[in-house]
């Protein structure tokens, strides 16, 4: 017999168009690749469903791996399936009863929402023998009642009604919960459920995966992931331009085709260019006036850096975002979604604070600072793609010196073009730059710190022969951040070992702002009395 909440869920599911049926969707990985149960790739062989689309192609693997995840998407993205197949796969692995009580709760803003998810539940767990319910506002609450205390494992739900069967239901277990979904945040919030989404975080077990999809980043949303998630994230930003296909397939980063044999889903274009020191933020100060309209991530060396040029170019009217390591965790999650919302705009970041970003719709990937080693290249510009009528673009930056770091990425089968970039084009405001510098107190405090971050960590790469800090012009390093004099910085001390090579020093030894070096701490560890940001 068919209850009225079934009837409910035929009729969203009449109405509701599958986004898995339409290509713009579609990632070129297959359900099939994915280690899941016999029950589960069954139902999805009957459903046709064979390729993922973008969302679930960037979420399922890390949260069948136990992973929290923070998702930006839209609904129509393919999300649900996102969250249902690792929730599903998880109480299949641990044998999850019924006696047990709820495995598994999503929360959804609204009646039609919660139906529609029902309706994908009872169709992906047809070959399973879990048990699944919905309990929402406007329905009997009685006969909600009777079914929670049978036991249901996989639970949708409103918030409202949720919290007051947590609250009063007695019976109800749900102290075994293994994953807390909180779909569509936004709109959870945006309608007044702030106060019940707090309540029900507290009553339900801190041991648990988390999944918190958003469409918009705004100061609740914030504040709800900063009380719902117990670690870090993982984060996966979904393109949801429907007039633009996805197109991970093909990238365009310059001129000329080359197949990365390390990252076999991209065709990709590559380019160069070669500028002197003292011209480097000339150079990308011009590119980023030129490309406001763009979509654009600056990649730096390290934390200062994207601390200090993040300031100047706010200051001059270039308007940017960033994120690196030194940041609290709600202030990069606030910028990633303010970032993958926006239809242009700029992030400078850190290899280290943009790792596990899934960001989409990135123009261009500037590299203004080099990688470590061709697989960081190859991460680095994983970051971009676009749609058919757009292509992402990458843009290495190299001192003459450090040329020879081509022969590195070509024999990772990466290849570069040479960006032509006429020297008569880039802006000529190195003496108005350096004047700001010099008279703005926060910004002189900051590019000297920047330049020492800068001359450590280019000390500490590790292809030497090319990245040699003591071939470097310190002088125009110096005008490269503002400055007219060069800091005094003190360098790891490096000596020959028997066979040679040279050796870093196994002594600490200090510079005058009390931070010590060492081959096992080549950035310097804090004296107690120094509070300066050290980037990594």
């Amino acid at each position: 017999m068919s209850t009225s909440a079934d009837l409910e869920v035929e009729d969203a599911l009449a109405e509701a168009p599958v986004a898995q049926q339409d290509s713009r969707y579609f990632s070129e990985e297959t359900f099939e690749s994915l280690p899941l149960s016999e029950p589960t790739q069954r139902v999805l062989k009957e459903l046709n469903f064979v390729k993922m689309t973008k969302i679930q192609a960037k979420s399922i693997r890390p949260l069948l791996c136990g992973s929290d995840l923070l998702g930006a998407a839209k609904t129509g993205s393919g999300k649900t399936l996102s969250f249902l197949i690792p929730a599903v796969e998880l109480l299949y692995k641990v044998k999850f009863t019924a006696r047990k009580g709820t495995g598994c709760m999503v929360i959804s803003p609204t009646r039609e929402l919660a139906l529609q998810i029902y309706g994908v539940v009872k169709e992906i767990t047809k070959y399973h023998t879990q048990t699944h319910g919905i309990v929402m506002g406007g329905a009997n609450r009685r006969a909600e009642a009777e079914r929670l205390v049978k036991g249901v494992n996989i639970l949708i739900a409103t918030p409202g009604r949720l919290l007051d069967h947590l609250q009063n239901t007695k019976g109800f277990i749900y102290h075994n919960l293994l994953t807390f979904v909180i779909d569509e945040a936004d709109r959870i919030l945006s309608i007044g459920f702030e106060e019940e989404m707090r309540q029900i975080i507290k009553c339900i077990p801190k041991t648990r995966q988390t999944m918190l999809f958003s469409a918009t980043q705004t100061k609740k949303v914030e504040d709800l992931i900063k009380v719902s998630m117990q670690g870090t994230p993982v984060y996966v930003g979904v393109e949801d331009d429907a007039n633009s296909e996805a197109t991970v397939q093909t990238l365009e980063q310059g001129y000329d085709r080359y197949r990365l044999s390390r990252c076999p889903h991209f065709v990709r274009f590559s380019s160069y260019v070669v500028t002197p020191s003292d011209k480097r933020f000339l150079l990308l100060f011009t590119f980023l006036k030129k490309n406001l309209n763009k979509k654009v991530m600056v990649f730096f060396s390290s934390c200062n850096a994207v601390k200090f040029y993040g300031e100047l170019l706010n200051y001059i009217d270039v308007p940017v975002l960033d994120i690196h390591g030194k940041q609290k965790q709600n202030k990069r999650t606030t910028t990633f979604f303010q970032f993958c919302s926006a239809k242009s705009g700029i992030l400078l970041c850190t290899d280290v604070a943009a790792r596990g970003l899934d960001i989409p719709a990135v123009d261009w990937i500037i590299q203004f600072d080099p990688p470590d080693d061709p697989k960081e290249y190859i991460h680095r510009v994983g970051r971009t793609a676009r749609g058919a009528t757009g292509a992402g673009k990458a843009l290495l930056m190299l001192l003459p010196e450090e040329l020879g770091f081509l022969k590195y990425l070509k024999a990772a089968k990466v290849g570069l073009s040479e960006y032509d970039f006429p020297s008569k084009k880039i802006a000529q405001v190195e003496a108005q730059l350096m004047k700001l510098v010099e008279k703005t107190y926060y910004l002189h405090k900051s590019a000297k710190e920047a330049y020492r971050s800068y001359l450590l960590a280019y000390a500490s790469h590790g292809l030497k022969n090319i990245f040699d800090v003591g071939t470097l012009d310190l002088q125009a390093v110096a005008k490269s951040f503002g400055l007219t004099v060069p800091p005094k910085v003190t360098l790891p001390v490096k000596t020959a070992g028997k066979d040679g090579k040279r050796k870093r020093e196994d002594r600490g030894r200090y510079d005058k702002s009390g931070h010590q070096f060492s081959a096992e701490n080549p950035y310097g560890k804090r004296a107690k009395n120094d509070t300066r940001q050290f980037a990594h």
